[in-house]
């Protein structure tokens, strides 16, 4: 063959080998001509099959002239490289001599040495061909001429100008949000030419892969690279940048990966469980109890909950308990209640709303890391009140707040009611009140609406209604208060205070900026537009000065030149203005024109042209909706995206069973994937579903409805086959033989694929398919093998959902010829010992063994009409089996399979049926141990016919050794003694009896059972004398040590020898011995006990043949303890004989909370001394403490009364006397202090009354009484299970002994349970009462009539002062009273004389002014104008004369009376 045919077939076997060569090497070839190809082949000395003659071309130096032509690592010619020069940056020259290191395709490598020789001489050969090897080697440089093509035509694709690129990024990495202990891969694709070399950065900093191989790994295949960063830590979180850099230069691609903490400032620590330096351990978490998917309707109360085991148990440690839903961390408010108990976590949810709907998660973290428990919450609508109505909107968010403006957002409900939403009513109510005010007159129907006309500095909250033809919905929940004021004095009061008040101020002259007319606003735009509305913002005038402004809004017409102005009555504050009524498709400009008191500015830049009607529009219809099995009462739908869609708020799921029509949401929150598990179906149910996407435009089409789905636990892919094992194998094929998955994954198996690949000197080849058709036996024949290979063969099992994971490999099995086959069927099958549930079948090997012994056998059992059911999952070498678990009054047939190595024969022929019950009179082998101590079985039958036998086997094999086992029958009972029992006498034992209807029994001798027989026969052989009570110990007074036992059965004869350490003891000064035979009691006593008595002390009777024993021991810390205990008690006869403590001092609270201390004395008297002490001081009798000292003739007191601070302290009683002493003492500090206060505070929990209700003007008082109140008592107030907090309104405290709460101003949310808990030492005693229904009613009516009687009293019109008694005036003088009148309203005033109302004249003048002074002028008095008067004052609340006398006299008449 010529060199050139050679080369030909090389490249094609190349071609072959690197079939699977990665798409990138293969892009990265250039196009290369044939004329390329032949110049590199000639330069290189191949042979040529156009001239047939062989060219020897010499290598030319290294040094010499470089070549231009590129070639890959098979010297192949691949295309022209553009020369790179000596000037370039040294970063391309050290690139390039990189990537000629390493063999890459770069200009190092391209830019080939000895591609021609100077050297000129050379041989020719001349070779001679026949045509028909030159037709051959033509047609194979055709092919190779159409393959060189071809991949020319690719390169040109792949490199269009088979030039060098600079890299491009292809796809781009993403950035990605990770959790801490997560793993997070960043992937992108680059190409360029040539091959780009990667680094990977992390903020900038080169990231070294081998020198953490932990911590990273990249990978470079198919065109694609990947960073993984493992176990994600926060300091992970950076900005990573990928840099591709060849000859023609540098490209990079940036991704930033954040990595979250669940909480921040969480210690950074290994994830996951770790060691935890702090505490020296490595905490493990478990969570058990875990809470499932749960169903709530709003307005309920949900609690969800878990128990936390966290090992091992650290003292003053407790892991952190953190809530999500959704993802979002949860905090405590009024809806959402959080407990941990130290066991239990619990999460309440107050106050059902669909806003609560989601994914909750329980996060356990510690210090060595964190687990987690998901589950998800679905929350139905209430119940509607008109028939018809739409449910409530949710999700009601405030945005863009100003000065007199926001943005109220929401979520449009599941469930539209009747007739589609026709709009929705906005309300608004601030803060402070109850009052709900609509702010829009015409529904809305977009989910988002501009409020305006809010009054600075004021709070609001928002909530929305839905409309449609039935009715109005239920308002939502109200959003969360926003305050209507400007957002940077918003972000101001945020960052709060910049510098500490240092108590200066400081004044500056007037900004001259002040009284300037403000500029033109800026930056004018339509940020919204709807049919309902339009929505302007701007920014504002740069030129303003020191005060506020304000703005007027203008419209324009497009095609006219007049502007309108809108707010026409007051400016807005906010640099955001809502237009409504504009005309829905014609367009307008709008400018907006700044003033203050300086006056109105001039107009901004007018907006381009804006034409009403709605930019959003609704979202097309999802994709189609796939429901899939998931369990028994779920199925998890998936659908396709909405591909036309703008602001998608997410999508609604709905269910209905086939065939009904009645449609049912499956989530009452939108949900943004397409992916939902619908949870609560009914188990057998046929359902569709469909779904709609939602945005702020409404809702979109619903989808068709998808397919019929069961509910019903769904199926999955089966588990691989096991125990792949060889059956039989001949030199071209093998017989493979499996087990069926343990797991079938819900569905029936319907059969198997098979892989094989062959071994050679340890090296694998590639799988490779053995059947195209599935296999649904658990055996194959694999036929056209090698004879002397070894193959190594795999199973995957298949049912409906899919194929399983392969089988573990078989090892490698070498294909030759061997003699194996299966065991033919076993025979002589019968049944023996029927029973209601159980039976036992015999059988005898089969007569054909197969190739190799009988290994094993199998019994199936089947009902009557039932199928076929192994007993046993493994197999049994004997010959018997007891089939248990049946069904009594159920007919059975049985059948056997043998086994061998070859595999598992075919069944035996099935018995008759049999039924499972227990013939009347049946009866069991019994065990029996006689007086002597012999073993024996025992089967009686009462039943026996002529020429009946009992014939004794085991293991049902027929008794032949006669040596062990000794059979004697008499009449109907036959007995099977045994001779020397033994581990060898293990085993089955039956009886069968001839003749009669399969009468027989078995008894089972255990190994434990043997033990058990044996140790009564010893019993019984060699009898033991039975105790009562085993050998005790007792100390009695004087420290006297007794010890003693009790014989439970004995007679007269019986004989006790007394035992210490083995020697025999005899009654003396030191012991004293008794024995009752009355009551079997032994008895020895020892008035003390000495260091020589330590030991073991021994009672050993003897009664006939009979013996017993029973022994104390007493050494080491026992002893010791016992001879301290002794001492003890010795010592205090000792103390008794003296004045001494009955009971020592302690402590007593009484009802009254007075407390007490006492202590009990003995043998006193009149001359004992008796001394206490308070902190190691002695109350003297002229003390003021020694007032509270009592005595009585067997108790001693101290009356502290209210225990207070000064009480602490410790107290000691002393009694001292000629026959000696005592003491007691009593710590009344810290904890003893405390126990006190304990005592007296459950003394006053439990003296507190039931709450009680009393109204006053200002609300309404719960109040209890209790019998003494201290400052140190805690007492807390609930309302509907959660903590009061103190507020002006809600006001708790104590007066005397009466415990209350002030509920100012009363609203129907105050209704409901209170308690009252007070704490008693312990826990809490709780005093509740139910303030609703007539209660409420009652207390609330009165509250009102109280507040209106205060009202009227306060506000009543009266005299409050100004007027005399008696006035006293000569007559001609002028009198001038003035009186202060109060009221509200301002009351009517009067002035009477003599009982008539006087009318303002030339003699009266009467005045009232400013609402408070009310005068009276008489002009000249007379004679006529004494008399009795009165200002008379009226108002709505009431009426009040002030009386007084004006007397008139003459001076004539004084002068005579002076006279």
């Amino acid at each position: 063959m010529s060199g050139s045919l050679k080369l030909q077939m090389a490249q094609q076997e190349r071609d072959l080998e690197t079939h699977y060569e990665s798409t990138y090497h293969q892009s990265s070839l250039s196009s290369v001509s044939r004329q390329s190809y032949a110049a590199y082949v000639s330069g290189h000395g191949y042979k040529t099959s156009g001239k047939k003659k062989e060219k020897k071309v010499s290598a030319i130096p290294k040094k010499d002239k470089r070549s231009y032509l590129a070639v890959d690592k098979e010297n192949e010619v691949i295309g022209y490289v553009v020369p790179v020069f000596r000037s370039s940056h040294l970063a391309t020259q050290e690139l390039m001599e990189t990537q000629e290191e390493v063999k890459e395709e770069g200009v190092g490598y391209v830019v080939m040495r000895n591609l021609f020789s100077r050297e000129t001489d050379f041989k020719m050969k001349t070779e001679k061909k026949t045509r028909e090897t030159s037709m051959r080697e033509s047609a194979d440089r055709l092919a190779l001429g159409r393959k060189m093509h071809e991949r020319a035509e690719f390169q040109k694709k792949m490199n269009p100008d088979s030039l060098t690129h600079l890299p491009e990024f292809i796809v781009k990495p993403r950035g990605q949000t990770v959790w801490e202990g997560k793993s997070v891969k960043l992937h992108f694709t680059v190409a360029g030419w040539p091959k780009p070399r990667i680094a990977w950065y992390k903020n900038n900093v080169v990231i070294d892969v081998k020198a953490h191989p932990e911590k990273y790994i990249t990978e470079s295949q198919y065109n694609m690279h990947s960073l993984e960063i493992i176990n994600c830590d926060f300091s992970d979180t950076a900005e990573y940048r990928i840099s591709a850099l060849n000859v023609k230069g540098e490209s990079s691609a940036f991704a930033h990966v954040i990595v979250k903490r669940f909480k921040d400032g969480e210690a950074v620590i290994e994830r996951p469980h770790g060691y935890s330096p702090e505490y020296g351990v490595t905490f493990y978490t478990t969570i058990i109890d875990k809470f499932g998917v749960s169903f709530g309707c709003e307005g309920e109360t949900m609690s969800l909950g878990c128990t936390v085991i966290v090992y091992p148990n650290v003292k003053r440690y407790q892991p952190e308990i953190v809530w999500y839903r959704n993802g979002v961390i949860l905090s405590a408010s009024k809806w959402v209640n959080m407990h941990w108990s130290g066991e239990r976590a619990t999460l309440t949810l107050v106050h059902l709303n669909k806003e609560d709907e989601g994914l909750y998660t329980l996060r356990v973290n510690t210090k060595s890391g964190f687990d987690t428990h998901s589950s998800y919450v679905f929350v139905r609508d209430a119940a509607v009140e008109e028939e018809g109505v739409p449910v409530a909107p949710l999700d009601v968010r405030c945005h863009d707040a100003n000065k007199d403006y926001v943005v109220v957002t929401w979520k449009q409900p599941a469930v539209e009611g009747s007739s589609p939403i026709m709009g929705y009513f906005i309300d608004r109510c601030e803060v402070g009140t109850h009052h709900w005010a609509q702010c829009n007159d015409t529904p809305v129907k977009y989910a988002r609406f501009p409020v305006t006309g809010l009054i600075e500095g004021r709070s609001y909250s928002f909530r929305v209604r839905a409309l449609n033809k039935a009715g109005v919905s239920r308002p939502s929940r109200a959003s969360d208060p926003v305050a209507a004021m400007d957002p940077a004095d918003r972000a101001r009061l945020r960052a709060g205070p910049s510098a500490p008040w240092t108590g200066m101020i400081k004044f500056t002259e007037e900004d001259p900026t002040v009284g300037v007319v403000p500029g033109p606003p800026t930056d004018l735009a339509v940020t919204e537009a709807t049919k309902s509305y339009v929505v302007l913002s701007w920014k504002p005038p740069v030129q303003r000065g020191h005060e506020g402004v304000m703005y007027f809004v203008e419209k324009c017409l497009v095609g006219t030149d007049t502007w309108q102005r809108v707010n026409t009555g007051i400016p807005v504050k906010s640099p955001r203005f809502a237009l409504f009524d504009l005309a829905e498709g014609k367009s307008y400009s709008f400018r907006v024109r700044s003033c203050n008191s300086a006056g109105v500015g001039e107009p901004s830049e007018e907006t381009g042209a804006t034409t009403v009607g709605d930019r959003l529009d609704l979202p097309s219809v999802p994709g189609p909706v796939v429901p899939t099995r998931n369990t028994d009462s779920s199925v998890v739908v998936t659908w396709g995206a909405s591909k036309e869609v703008k602001n998608l708020v997410g999508y609604y799921i709905e269910v209905s069973v086939s065939g009904s029509n009645v449609w049912v949401p499956c989530n009452n929150k939108p949900v943004k994937g397409t992916r939902f598990v619908c949870h609560g179906l009914k188990t057998g149910d046929k359902c569709v579903f469909r779904v709609k996407a939602l945005n702020a435009a409404g809702y979109s089409e619903s989808t068709s409805e998808s397919e019929v789905c069961l509910v019903k636990a769904g199926i999955a892919v089966p588990s691989p086959p096991t125990g792949v094992t060889l059956l039989e194998s001949a030199r071209d094929y093998m017989v493979l033989g499996w087990q069926a998955p343990a797991k079938t994954g819900g569905a029936d198996i319907r059969g198997y694929y098979l892989d094989y690949r062959t071994v050679k000197d340890g090296v694998t080849s590639k799988w490779h398919e053995l059947n195209l058709q599935a296999v649904t036996a658990t055996s194959y024949k694999v036929t056209d093998l090698k004879e002397n290979v070894f193959y190594q063969f795999q199973v995957r099992a298949f049912n409906q959902t899919g194929i399983s994971e392969a089988s573990i490999p078989t090892v490698p099995l070498e294909c030759k010829e061997w003699t194996v086959a299966v065991p033919g069927p076993p025979r002589g099958l019968h049944v023996l010992e029927v029973r209601k549930d159980s039976m036992v079948l015999l059988w005898e090997p089969p007569t054909f063994n197969g190739r190799s012994p009988v290994t094993g056998y199998y019994v199936d059992f089947k009902e009557e009409n039932g199928k076929w059911r192994c007993v046993q999952e493994r197999s049994t070498k004997m010959t018997y089996m007891k089939v248990s678990s049946l069904q009594e009054g159920i007919s059975y047939r049985l059948r056997v399979h043998a086994k061998n190595v070859a595999g598992v024969g075919g069944p035996s022929k099935a018995t008759d049926a049999i039924l499972a019950q227990t013939h009347p009179g049946t009866n069991e082998i019994v065990v029996d141990v006689d007086d002597d101590g012999v073993i024996s079985l025992i089967f009686e039958c009462a039943d026996l016919k002529e020429g009946s036998q009992f014939v004794w086997s085991k293991n049902y094999m027929a008794l032949t050794d006669t040596s062990r086992l000794t059979i004697q029958t008499v009449g109907g009972k036959s007995r099977a003694i045994f001779k020397d029992p033994s581990v060898e006498d293990l085993g089955i034992y039956s009886c069968v009896i001839t003749n009669t209807d399969g009468v027989s029994a078995s008894y089972t001798l255990t190994e434990e059972g043997l033990k058990r027989l044996l140790d009564i026969s010893h019993d019984h052989k060699f009898p033991i004398i039975p105790f009562e009570s085993e050998m005790a110990i007792e100390l009695q007074e004087k420290g006297r040590v007794r010890f003693w036992a009790q014989v439970a059965k004995f007679t007269s004869n019986c004989q006790v020898e007394y035992v210490f350490n083995d020697n025999i003891i005899t009654e003396g000064k030191k012991y004293t011995m008794n024995f009752n035979k009355s009551t079997g009691i032994i008895e020895l006593f020892m008035d003390l006990l000495e260091v020589t008595d330590e030991g073991t002390f021994t009672f050993s009777l003897v009664d006939g043949k009979a013996k017993g024993r029973t022994s104390l021991v007493l050494i080491g810390e026992e002893f010791a303890e016992l001879q301290k205990k002794s001492e003890f008690e010795r010592a205090e006869w000792v103390r008794r004989q003296g004045p001494h403590f009955v009971e020592y001092l302690s402590f007593e609270v009484t009802s009254e909370c007075d407390v007490h201390l006492k202590c009990k004395v003995g043998n006193i008297k009149p001359a004992t001394e008796i001394a206490w002490f308070k902190d190691g001081i002695e109350i003297e009798e002229d003390d003021e403490d020694a007032k509270k000292i009592g005595k009585t003739a067997e108790e001693l007191t101290f009356d502290i009364g209210k225990i207070s601070r000064k009480y602490a302290g410790v107290y000691e009683v002393k009694l001292k006397d000629e026959r000696g002493k005592d003491k007691t003492l009593l710590n009344l500090t810290e904890a003893g202090y405390q126990a006190v206060l304990n005592e007296v505070f459950r003394v006053i929990a439990n003296s507190s009354t039931e709450l009680k209700v009393m109204s006053t003007e200002h609300g309404i008082i719960l109040y209890s009484f209790v019998v003494h109140y201290i400052e140190d008592l805690r007492v807390g107030w609930l309302h509907k299970e959660s903590k009061i907090s103190h507020s002006e309104r809600v006001q708790c405290g104590v007066t005397g002994e009466q415990l209350w709460l002030k509920i100012n101003e009363p609203t129907e949310k105050d209704k409901g349970k209170y308690a009252i808990d007070i704490f008693d030492g312990k826990g809490g005693i709780k005093r509740v009462i139910d303030l609703s229904g007539q209660v409420w009613e009652e207390a609330f009516e009165e509250f009102k009539r109280l507040k209106a009687a205060a009202i009227a009293e306060r506000n009543r019109a009266r005299v409050v002062g100004g007027l005399p008694d008696v006035v006293t005036i000569q007559e001609g003088k002028s009198l001038n009273l003035t009186g202060n009148v109060w009221g509200d309203p301002v009351p009517e005033v009067s002035w009477i004389k003599n009982e008539r109302q006087l009318m303002c004249d030339e003699h009266y003048s009467l005045k009232f002014e400013h609402g408070k002074f009310a005068s009276i002028t008489i002009a000249a008095v007379t004679s006529t104008d004494s008399g009795k008067y009165a200002l008379l004052v009226k108002n709505k609340y009431g009426t009040e004369a002030a009386e007084f006398t004006v007397s008139v006299y003459f001076p004539e008449d004084e002068v005579e009376k002076k006279e």
